[in-house]
């Protein structure tokens, strides 16, 4: 099958399409024809090597977080799935690879395509999809009448976030340029904070949670926008203690993401709030939940532009430019 894949780690590297074996089908599997795939800042950051230490893939490996198609082959003692349905995932760490024609992955981390969206469409969904859930649902609670605080509001993981925290009745801020506004608070943000006139650290105050992207200076401020109690959840690092358990990381490397967080855990407790990095995973159930939710019309998706499959690489390179306004995909099939 064809694929792109990673050979080296490198910043400036491409991508190689390449042929490669059909995945290896286990007795929980799924054998997914990709239809298509979504590309992610994620992929990026692996393939320059910034998360070898804690994700260690085997080179040459295929590239990819996303994907919707349809199952052409199961497992032995899969019960969930037949041939024929048209589902969406993100394969769990270890065995990812969606950028590609075919893709295994165990039951347990897939769910059946929402049924009023095409592949693309569904394909841009579940990494930002269980990125929000499991921050905003899982790690925060966040209830009726609380206040969060989303940064980049326009980005991938922003546009979900703000339609999930909207569904749940908090009041939503975020940041974004002008030439967002109308986009975002088409998705139901209440406050939206230009970023290239002001500081939102001067212009909100008093709430619950704060839902991290950016880099170690906007984390910093963003301990300033919480009240006492709140909770300062970061997808961008620093990874801490707690995640390097989850993770059964060596010694030497807990060690290492201790020191590297012990600067903004020790400020958030001197304020009187939490600090916790979060790290995704794969979770067939709460995709089902999501697909719920966008089959009410309750959240939409919201995709940038589609490249051809043979464009994977001017797809990773678009995302990397950090313009894109939602989700950009792969049309693989």
């Amino acid at each position: 099958m064809k694929a792109f894949v990673v050979d080296k780690y490198s910043k400036k590297g491409t991508l190689r399409l390449a042929e490669m074996p059909e995945p290896v089908l286990g007795d929980n599997d799924v054998l997914v024809e990709v239809h298509a795939a979504a590309v992610n800042l994620l992929d990026s950051k692996i393939k320059t090597g910034e998360f070898k230490l804690i994700l260690p893939y085997r080179r040459p490996f295929i590239l990819g977080h996303d994907v919707a198609g349809r199952v052409v082959r199961v497992g032995s003692k899969v019960r969930k799935f037949k041939l024929g349905d048209d589902v969406y995932a993100r394969p769990r760490d270890g065995r990812i690879g969606t950028f590609a024609e075919f893709i295994a992955m165990d039951e347990a981390d897939v769910a059946l395509k929402p049924a009023n969206l095409s592949m693309e469409e569904a394909a841009s969904i579940p990494l930002v999809g269980l990125t929000a859930w499991q921050v905003l649902i899982e790690r925060a609670n966040l209830t009726k009448g609380q206040k969060v605080f989303i940064q980049a509001g326009s980005g991938g993981v922003g546009t979900f976030a703000i339609q999930l925290a909207k569904h749940l009745g908090a009041t939503v801020a975020i940041t974004a340029s002008a030439a967002s506004v109308d986009l975002v608070k088409g998705l139901g943000a209440d406050v939206v904070v230009d970023y290239r006139k002001d500081d939102f650290e001067k212009v909100l105050s008093g709430y619950d949670v704060v839902l991290n992207s950016q880099d170690a200076k906007t984390l910093e401020k963003s301990l300033n926008v919480l009240k006492p109690g709140g909770k300062l959840i970061s997808i961008s690092g620093p990874p801490d203690p707690e995640f390097a358990r989850e993770k059964g990381l060596n010694v030497v490397l807990r060690l290492v993401l201790r020191l590297l967080s012990r600067g903004i855990r020790a400020k958030a407790k001197r304020r009187g709030v939490t600090f916790s990095f979060l790290f995704m995973w794969a979770q067939g159930e709460q995709l089902s939940k999501i697909a719920s939710l966008i089959e009410s019309g309750a959240i939409r998706p919201v995709v940038d532009r589609v490249f051809p499959f043979e464009a994977t690489n001017e797809a990773l390179a678009y995302v990397e430019t950090g313009r894109a306004k939602g989700k950009v995909v792969i049309k693989v099939r």
